[in-house]
């Protein structure tokens, strides 16, 4: 990563290149905290870095490493595959605290494909406020920096009529319009996020991710969600994001 300037500058001198990519694991032993420093004083010079970080849960992924037979590449005599998770943990967060997060725990391939290319095509001129809804049931995400529970709202899932829809669908929208605590939860996380965007910018932050949850990801959260980017459009930079997708798109 020390290298990284000077391979920018080269490129951009040989105008060969306008998009360059690189991977780090724990097997490249780089010195984060000097990785970070790099990446700021590119972002100095006016050159868009971004970073992504790719996670997933320690079972899931103690699960690939016994599925996929190989070892990690830090395991060895003295350490375990549990302890070397961890110290890989430890060695990355601080490249995870100016990442865009993909969680792949519940990930097939094809799905992570799709995030990636989501996050790809999203133009960022500053702060990229990742608006997330999931289901409780589920699982929490890891990589939220504000997480809202909607599970104290009207539930439209007991309304035998709604309950084939979700909170994209006209139906459910009319139905928690109507409902004056759906109007206060939205109007309180909208208020708490403006308050509080502007500081995370001005500690040269990139991404925020911000978690809205409800039992099954389905109505409440989605509708939120929904609401919320349709008010926050044109001061920030939007990526939408619904983690039960899958199921939404089943429906």
């Amino acid at each position: 990563m020390e290298m990284l300037p000077s391979l920018v500058s080269y490129h951009i001198e040989r105008a060969d290149e306008t998009e360059l990519a690189v991977s780090v694991d724990v097997r490249s032993g780089i010195d984060i905290a000097q990785a970070r420093e790099q990446i700021a004083y590119l972002r100095g010079l006016g050159h868009r870095v971004e970073v992504l970080f790719v996670e997933a849960e320690e079972a899931v992924l103690v699960r690939r490493f016994s599925e996929t037979r190989r070892g990690h590449p830090l395991s060895n005599q003295d350490m375990t595959l549990l302890e070397s998770l961890k110290k890989e943990r430890e060695w990355l967060f601080p490249l995870k605290e100016i990442a865009y997060c993909i969680d792949t725990s519940k990930m097939n391939a094809q799905q992570l494909r799709h995030a990636v290319r989501q996050w790809l095509k999203v133009e960022r001129t500053g702060l990229l406020v990742v608006l997330e809804s999931f289901g409780f049931k589920y699982g929490v995400p890891n990589n939220a920096d504000f997480m809202f529970d909607m599970r104290s709202l009207p539930n439209p899932y007991y309304d035998p009529e709604l309950r084939p829809y979700t909170g994209m669908d006209k139906p459910v929208w009319d139905y928690l319009d109507g409902q004056p605590l759906a109007q206060e939860m939205v109007d309180g996380i909208e208020r708490f996020v403006t308050r509080w965007l502007p500081r995370l910018e001005d500690e040269s932050r990139s991404y925020v991710t911000v978690a809205i949850g409800c039992t099954g990801g389905q109505h409440r959260s989605v509708y939120i969600v929904e609401k919320l980017a349709r008010r926050l459009k044109g001061r920030y930079e939007l990526l939408i994001r619904h983690r039960q997708a899958q199921n939404l798109s089943g429906r």
